[in-house]
């Protein structure tokens, strides 16, 4: 009999590191606790039928650049809509900044920012492989593209404090980045939102954009969960893994490997996990929660300016200040009657996510930790501040606090949609400072989640490195995402 591995949690992450044991000759079995399955990348009619609803993440700015993803061939085996617009920021009285995939359309709308604009960005856009690669593994090491990592280091550095105050003068162009650093759900300004903001930024500028996949999110796990049937892996739904130490996972002696895309508390489970192991994973952090609810509406949202309904991704929160003041009172543990709000009108450019004629929004906001706020009304007001009229528009909807989150997603501590709270300790330390933080010192376990490098995101690589790191320890061999895909 060969080897086998067991996959708990069916993410992008845990199909990732199946599909590439799968490739490998393993045997796969994955569990996944939810009746469906993708995790994250689930797509639902959650209000009334014919309107689909992405349940987790809904635009993939990493996927199309994500080392594993592009040997999967993901691009190539899904419908891709790649917006001429990657996001709008509205501001009030009908002002707004757009991310356009042309950089110099976006630098030249600013007006006397389009020189800053263009200073911060283009680099990085430019080298996008090089900003992938410094930021799509572990700090522990040194970088493929050591110029293009510097040049990205001096801009976090720049913009993630107080020193970055003058880059920009204008409220637009000041808006328009810190709606993107504001997704790392976090105090700002900080080191840790600026890394993450401005990955994101530069995204905004290339070729690929702010993708996302036609007919919703779960397209992506349907391709992968394809590619690993057809390698003979199994998937299990309904399958609620509370503890390890009754799961059955084979021989780890003989090679039998278990892998968890999941929170890494899971593993004080464990009934051989080591003292100094277990509180490390005790200390692990959670950050601040999300809340969210999805639309069914009657017909496109009315926005003020007419060019925000080009762009899918849509970041609401008015000035610079106010998303600032926002994110730092849920770091504080209060919710602020006008919270940030990050949502997705995915039906600008999909007709296949709800009936003719009709739209769909997906929406949430940050909270604290455990909240059980429903968010459906401060979404509304804020919607409504840049869009008259979005009230009437509003057929149905469906809320899912950041408690019920957390009692949906085990893995979601507390609401936290990222993994862990997001932080510059943290980005060394996921959730252990070591140089292979994927492999757990119980022999054949494996952590594969967004609790390890590189963090939240879908891209498959925490995945496809626990995997990997599964194999060379285990199977004695090494293996490149091109050994696999060819």
């Amino acid at each position: 009999m060969g080897r086998t591995a067991t996959v708990v949690g069916s993410g992008p992450n845990g199909l990732a590191a199946a599909v590439t044991l799968a490739r490998a000759g393993y045997g796969v079995r994955v569990l996944e606790a939810a009746d469906g399955v993708g995790g994250a990348i689930r797509t639902e009619e959650l209000t009334l039928p014919g309107f689909r609803h992405d349940i987790g993440s809904a635009v993939h700015p990493a996927a199309l650049t994500s080392r594993f993803f592009n040997a999967f061939g993901l691009r190539d085996r899904l419908e891709w809509i790649v917006p001429d617009a990657s996001f709008a920021h509205p501001l009030d009285d009908g002002q707004a900044a757009i991310a356009w995939r042309d950089l110099d359309r976006t630098a030249d709308a600013l007006g006397r920012d389009a020189g800053s604009w263009r200073a911060v960005l283009r680099p990085l856009s430019r080298r996008m492989a090089g900003v992938v690669d410094f930021t799509g593994s572990q700090l522990l090491r040194m970088p493929r593209h050591p110029v293009t990592a510097t040049r990205f280091g001096l801009r976090v550095l720049q913009l993630g404090s107080t020193l970055g105050r003058d880059t920009f003068t204008t409220p637009e162009a000041d808006a328009l980045l810190t709606g993107a650093f504001a997704h790392a759900n976090t105090r700002l300004p900080s080191l840790a939102a600026a890394a993450s903001g401005l990955f994101l930024a530069a995204h905004a500028h290339t070729p690929t954009g702010w993708a996302y996949p036609r007919g919703g999110a779960q397209a992506i796990a349907d391709a992968l969960t394809a590619d690993l049937r057809a390698h003979g892996g199994v998937i299990e739904t309904s399958m609620d893994v509370a503890s390890l130490a009754d799961l059955d996972y084979g021989d780890p002696e003989a090679g039998d490997l278990l892998l968890l895309d999941t929170s890494p508390r899971l593993l004080l489970t464990h009934p051989g996990i080591p003292a100094g192991y277990g509180r490390s994973i005790r200390s692990y952090r959670y950050g601040s929660a999300a809340a969210k609810v999805d639309f069914a509406l009657d017909g496109p949202i009315p926005w003020a300016n007419a060019d925000v309904a080009r762009a899918p991704t849509v970041h609401l929160g008015g000035t610079r200040a106010e998303i600032e003041a926002g994110e730092n009172a849920v770091a504080d543990g209060r919710v602020p009657d006008r919270p940030y709000v990050l949502a997705v009108q995915p039906s600008v450019l999909d007709d296949t996510r709800a009936p003719a004629g009709k739209a769909v929004l997906w929406a949430y906001i940050h909270v604290p930790p455990g909240s059980t706020l429903d968010p459906t009304e401060l979404v509304t007001r804020q919607v409504e501040r840049f869009a008259p009229g979005f009230r009437d528009i509003i057929l149905a909807s469906s809320a899912m606090t950041a408690a019920e989150r957390a009692r949906f997603n085990p893995a979601s501590i507390g609401g936290d949609i990222l993994g862990g709270a997001f932080s510059v300790a943290q980005s060394i330390r996921r959730p252990v400072v070591s140089p292979t933080p994927w492999r757990t010192p119980m022999r054949g376990v494996y952590l594969a989640s967004a609790s390890t490098p590189p963090g939240p995101g879908v891209t498959g690589m925490p995945g496809w490195y626990a995997a990997r790191q599964a194999l060379v320890d285990n199977a004695g061999v090494g293996i490149e995402l091109a050994d696999l895909f060819g």
